[in-house]
C-alpha cells in the first residue's frame, strides 16, 4: 500500500482502508471496488473474478502472523477451536490442517479476535494479523504470556499455519492476492509492490508504534517471512490448497485460475 499512500500511485486511486479481509472480499463481491486485496479463497467463492498475476501476500515457510494458539496443548489434543472469521483463507486452511493432516475434526466456534475470550471457551484460537504477530514473537512464544491478561499464568504455544502447511506439503502458501471483476487494469500492482519494497525502512518507522514489535523484528517479518511474489512452490501450494478445500467440501468446486491482462 506504500505506493498508493506516499509513492508514485498517490492520488491516482480512491483507497478504502482499514477493512478486515472478509469485508474487502464483500466489497469485491458487490462490485463496489475496481480491485481488492483479499484472501485467496475469495477466488473460489465469487463468480467472475480475475487474479492480478504474481503479486501476492504469502510465505515460503513461516508467516508468523497467522497462527493457532493454545495454553500448552498440542494440536493433537485440541477438541474445540475458536475461529477469527475475518479471514476466510485462514479459516479454510485451519480446517484443512485438522481434517487432512491431523486426521480429525474439532468443534468450531466463530469468535471475535480476543485471545482471552477465545481461550475461555476453546482449546485453541485462530489469530491473524498484528495480534498473532505479537503473540508469536519473542518473548512470548513458549513462555508465560503477559498478553493473556487475566490468564497470565498460562504457558502459551503458537503454531504457525504456513509452517504446518510447509511441513506436510513441502510447499509455500499464498494468503492474499489482488482480484478484480475487470478484464484488465490500468494500475501496475507489480510496480507498486516493488516501490514498497524499496521503502521498507520507512514502512517500519510508520507502523512500529502501532504494532509494538520493535524495528528489527518488523524488518525481519517484512523481508524474510512475507513473500510478495509467487514462486513455483507457492503457485503449486495455491493449487493444492484449492484442491484440498474442494475435497473437504469447503468450496463447491475448483475454478481454473484466471488472470487480468
Amino acid at each position: 500500500m506504500w505506493s498508493f499512500l506516499y509513492g508514485q500511485n498517490h492520488g491516482k486511486v480512491e483507497l478504502i482502508l482499514d477493512n478486515a479481509p472478509a469485508r474487502s472480499a464483500e466489497l469485491l463481491a458487490q462490485d463496489r471496488v475496481d480491485a481488492a486485496l483479499v484472501p485467496v479463497i475469495t477466488f473460489q467463492m465469487i463468480e467472475g473474478v480475475r487474479l492480478v498475476p504474481d503479486v501476492c501476500v504469502g510465505a515460503k515457510e513461516r508467516v508468523r502472523s497467522v497462527c493457532l494458539v493454545t495454553e500448552g496443548k498440542d494440536l493433537s489434543d485440541v477438541r474445540t477451536v475458536a475461529l477469527d472469521v475475518s479471514s476466510k483463507t485462514s479459516v479454510v486452511l485451519t480446517k484443512i490442517i485438522f481434517r487432512e493432516f491431523l486426521g480429525f475434526e474439532p468443534n468450531w466456534i466463530d469468535a471475535r479476535p480476543d485471545i482471552n475470550e477465545m481461550l475461555e471457551t476453546s482449546d485453541a484460537a485462530l489469530l491473524i494479523g498484528d495480534p498473532a504477530l505479537r503473540l508469536g514473537s519473542a518473548p512470548y512464544e513458549g513462555k508465560v504470556a503477559a498478553a493473556l491478561g487475566g490468564r497470565g499464568g498460562s504457558l502459551v504455544r503458537t503454531f504457525d499455519l504456513a509452517e504446518i502447511w510447509h511441513a506436510y506439503t513441502g510447499l509455500g502458501f499464498v494468503f492474499a492476492m489482488w482480484m478484480t471483476h475487470r478484464e484488465n487494469l490500468t494500475i501496475d500492482f507489480a510496480s507498486a509492490r516493488d516501490e514498497g519494497l524499496e521503502h521498507i525502512n520507512e514502512i517500519v518507522a510508520n507502523y512500529e508504534a502501532d504494532i509494538n514489535l520493535g524495528p528489527d523484528e518488523m524488518r525481519k517479518y517484512l523481508t524474510q517471512n512475507i513473500s510478495y511474489s509467487m514462486d513455483d512452490s507457492m503457485k503449486r501450494g495455491l493449487e493444492l490448497y484449492f484442491s484440498l478445500a474442494a475435497k473437504h467440501k469447503l468450496i463447491d468446486q475448483v475454478n481454473k485460475m484466471r488472470f487480468v491482462d
